[in-house]
């Protein structure tokens, strides 16, 4: 996966962090989620605040 594939990115995070509210995460945290991921692949520096909210709101949405 890559910093573009946000709901596949929103997915695996909340399989594997079922106790985190996403609404009252930091983005460096969710940074550093999207990093440890098994399947993800893309450069660190490449991701970026808008990459980040996507992430979070695309994560809140697999919640509700």
């Amino acid at each position: 996966m890559k910093w573009t594939d946000i709901n596949e990115l929103a997915i695996e995070l909340a399989e594997k962090y079922p106790e985190i509210d996403p609404k009252y995460l930091l983005f460096t945290d969710l940074h550093s989620w999207v990093l440890d991921l098994k399947d993800f692949e893309d450069d660190p520096n490449r991701s970026n605040e808008q990459l980040l909210e996507a992430i979070q709101m695309a994560w809140i949405d697999e919640l509700d």
